[in-house]
């Protein structure tokens, strides 16, 4: 039997992460084309109940409004941080901070610019030989998401997104030409971001426009499947080329609890739970779960597959399990006299009295995070990286310059004190990276001033400001969680 593990592993990997999409900017530059993050818009005049809508859902119109170089709207995705030109800046801020790992993504149209080309842009490949090798000389360990809610935007208009499955081959290129390329700089991949929010928002996830889709949960599943059958065959080319390489999976992880002992209850929750764990049970365990027929077949869902497709999964599953966690949500089988979770985006669900919640009404349940990590190895038991949590918040900077975020230190703590717990449960866990450890545009309303990250950037919802970055107190905070291996907290 072995003993209890009490305290984080001696390499344990302890960072932040970001996204290309949210922070790079330089759409201008360098050869890179539009993705569908590029589509996105902010209006500081917009009501703040639209700000996610057009997450949600986008229309034909919102995208050929996007194209046309004479648009007068602000795509803030197009903007970022400018983290394209600032990069040896905030990799030594990070480095200051103690980083062991960065998790951050490649923009696939710095790389080709509309995804179908044959061969790569060599601009955008330079571009990220420049960021690796800054991170590898402050001695941090580079963890790539492949593809984070930024494929080419022409793969959407003009194959319909991952419901064709000619988009399988050309992400495959795309894949094994990054993987060549940076084979000696990157050992641990991650085929998709969050894929199972492809259920939520399927223009961001698959390209898929819903206008084009009557049965749209059709479009969702059959995307799905293509981009199942694209996570294994990447695997399998890296794995060839070098078989030391980490290969995850990555999924939004709302840890789902019935609201109460109702029987009908706790059957909706694990219902749900399926829902949301199905696309990590694929890619964890090669093969589609026994309760797929009936799932699918209650969507009225028919797969078209190739008769290779299930060897190729069978045959190349991932390596280890990661996953985002910001809150849980409550299930109720009967929700409509019950005041519902506005801020739970993914799942929706009820507001559990048991907690509290942030400006953006996500619920905050640090316990939570040790029971999903419990949960996760126990179904997988395959090494678990937290690679997402975080708290999203308007910070404040002080007339002495100085800002005070004691709200995302207390969030961050807590939730860092149930990795621990969970590591003396026996869960495998082998990094943590908080979300936005520098300030970028939000994922779900396009905004700046929900704010994520240890630095301040000067830039407002519009762009405006003169990017310059500031410590906030958090900085030095994590700096001595790192320093301390996670024994310092205080």
């Amino acid at each position: 039997m072995r003993k209890m593990k009490s305290e984080f592993p001696e390499n344990f990997l302890w960072g932040g992460a970001t996204a290309a999409n949210q922070i790079e900017g330089g759409s201008d530059v360098g050869g890179k084309g539009l993705s569908v993050a590029d589509v996105y818009t902010f209006d500081e005049n917009m009501p703040k109940e639209r700000w996610t809508e057009q997450w949600l859902m986008m229309t034909h119109k919102q995208v050929e409004e996007a194209m046309d170089p004479s648009s007068k709207k602000y795509y803030p995705k197009r903007h970022g941080v400018d983290f394209y030109h600032h990069y040896k800046e905030d990799i030594a801020l990070f480095a200051e901070m103690g980083f062991k790992v960065y998790r951050m993504s490649l923009a696939w149209t710095r790389i080709f610019p509309k995804g179908d080309e044959l061969e790569p842009n060599e601009e955008g490949l330079a571009f990220y030989d420049r960021v690796f090798d800054e991170l590898i000389k402050h001695g941090i360990e580079p963890l790539v998401s492949l593809s984070h809610y930024e494929m080419p935007l022409h793969l959407a208009t003009e194959y319909g997104g991952w419901v064709n499955r000619k988009v399988v081959d050309f992400y495959v290129r795309f894949a094994t030409t990054v993987f060549n390329r940076y084979k000696d700089k990157v050992k641990y991949w991650i085929t998709f971001n969050e894929i199972n929010c492809v259920k939520h928002h399927p223009f961001t996830s698959l390209g898929v426009i819903e206008e084009n889709h009557p049965h749209i949960e059709q479009a969702k599943y059959q995307g799905a499947h293509h981009q199942f059958v694209a996570s294994a065959l990447a695997t399998k080319t890296w794995k060839r080329i070098n078989p030391d390489v980490k290969v995850g999976c990555m999924i939004s992880y709302q840890l789902l609890v019935p609201y109460s002992c109702n029987p009908d209850d706790i059957q909706k929750t694990v219902e749900k739970q399926r829902e949301s764990l199905f696309f990590s049970d694929v890619q964890a365990r090669g093969y589609y779960p026994a309760y797929t027929a009936r799932m699918l077949e209650e969507k009225n869902v028919v797969l078209e597959t190739q008769p290779d497709d299930e060897q190729i999964m069978r045959e190349n599953p991932v390596d280890f399990v990661s996953f985002s966690y910001y809150m849980s949500s409550a299930v109720s089988a009967h929700p409509d006299n019950l005041k519902g979770a506005v801020g739970n985006l993914m799942t929706g669900g009820v507001e559990n009295p048991y907690l509290s919640k942030s400006e953006w009404g996500w619920q905050i349940d640090p316990k939570g995070l040790r029971t999903a990590l419990n949960q996760l190895y126990d179904r997988y038991q395959k090494p678990l990286f937290v690679a997402e949590n975080g708290l999203g918040a308007v910070d404040i900077v002080k007339e002495d310059g100085t800002i005070e975020d004691d709200y995302r230190i207390d969030y961050l703590k807590e939730h860092i004190k149930q990795i621990k717990e969970s590591i003396k449960d026996g869960v495998d866990v082998f990094g943590y990276t908080s979300w936005g450890c520098i300030d970028m545009i939000s994922a779900s309303t396009s905004q700046m001033s929900k704010r994520y990250g240890y630095i301040y950037v000067d830039q407002d919802d519009m762009g405006r400001g003169t990017k310059r970055r500031i410590k906030k107190k958090s900085f030095d905070w994590y700096k001595n969680v790192i320093a301390s291996n996670g024994e310092q907290l205080d």
